[in-house]
């Protein structure tokens, strides 16, 4: 989910699909077009797992007469032994109990080893093979760095990581060309995960590099570090799971930290008030207004077979509640 128009191709997709389900005459092929397969249990995995689920029990509820859309499966596969490996084992249990009391069906220990337009296969532990039909599949496993990584990796010999990101030094520069930085989601250091925090701390970093050399400055700047500020998951109205340093929060409280925390972030006091204003309209009444589609939504593909949509980077998720 890199532009609008990936957004609003992945919200027409989810909504289509019931859509094609209410209008399908043969029983299979309407529980193919009601079950959605996530690949990958980090943030944005688990947020869209919950938001399909909240959208099929509560915000279509009672709107088609053939399908009841409460009905929808929604399968969340992931390679680890818990979702949300990153917050530590208590909220990753957390999260997954909410998980499982809303309706979605884990399956840990899994690799997703092929994707179609009628669905997916599986490989577990065992190495046994399992087929899974889903007619809508979200990929929130990561992303591979821009194209622009590869070509600048061809041209200065730099080493990349399995997501085709540069290895970079501790000033963020290219080994053997101090005057090339990487940032962000083309930039490997330590491990750092690609969230936009990592991007913004990288990149002002970078800029005040650049802003010295441009003045004169000889002095070399201290190493990149970045400052982790801590992560937060929405998983449905009411319940989040929210990790910054020794606080860990969830449920109810993690929900309204996680909130407080997008009200922060949000520029002006038109944009708070507006933004708490929806979200109090949309919790209490259970609606989302902005229902209206074109096929301008998914820049111009408009084909409903199509099964797969990205959806990278827990900052990119749906806005609460």
């Amino acid at each position: 989910m890199k532009t609008l128009n990936d957004a609003l191709d992945i919200r027409r997709r989810i909504y289509q699909a019931f859509e094609m389900a209410e209008s399908a005459t043969d029983a299979r092929e309407r529980q193919q077009w009601l079950t959605f397969a996530l690949v990958g249990g980090g943030p944005t995995g688990v947020e869209l797992a919950g938001q399909i689920r909240e959208i099929a029990g509560h915000t279509l509820d009672r709107e088609f007469q053939t399908i009841d859309s409460a009905q929808a499966r929604v399968l969340l596969f992931e390679g680890a032994d818990e979702v949300l490996g990153a917050f530590g084992p208590p909220l990753a249990r957390r999260a997954a109990r909410t998980l499982h009391s809303l309706g979605v069906e884990l399956h840990l220990g899994t690799t997703v080893t092929d994707v179609d337009a009628r669905g997916l296969t599986v490989k577990g532990r065992d190495g046994a093979t399992t087929r899974f039909e889903a007619r809508t599949v979200l990929w929130t496993a990561g992303v591979e760095a821009p194209p622009i990584a590869a070509a600048l990796a061809r041209a200065t010999g730099a080493t990349q990581d399995r997501a085709g990101r540069i290895a970079v030094e501790p000033d963020l520069t290219v080994p053997g060309h101090p005057e090339i930085r990487v940032t962000g989601d083309a930039m490997s250091l330590d491990r750092l995960p690609g969230l936009a925090e990592v991007a913004m701390q990288s990149g002002a970093y970078a800029g005040r590099a650049v802003r010295h050399a441009v003045e004169g400055r000889t002095k070399q700047p201290k190493p990149f570090k970045y400052w982790d500020l801590g992560s937060a998951a929405y998983i449905s109205r009411g319940r989040a799971v929210l990790k910054a340093g020794p606080l860990h929060l969830s449920g109810a409280i993690g929900w309204f930290a996680r909130l407080f925390i997008h009200l922060a972030f949000l520029t002006g006091y038109r944009s708070r008030l507006g933004a708490v204003l929806s979200w109090s309209v949309a919790f209490a009444t259970s609606s989302r207004r902005e229902r209206a589609f074109t096929s301008s939504d998914a820049g111009g593909h408009a084909d409903a077979d199509a099964p797969v949509g990205r959806a990278p980077g827990p900052q990119a998720s749906p806005p609460p509640p």
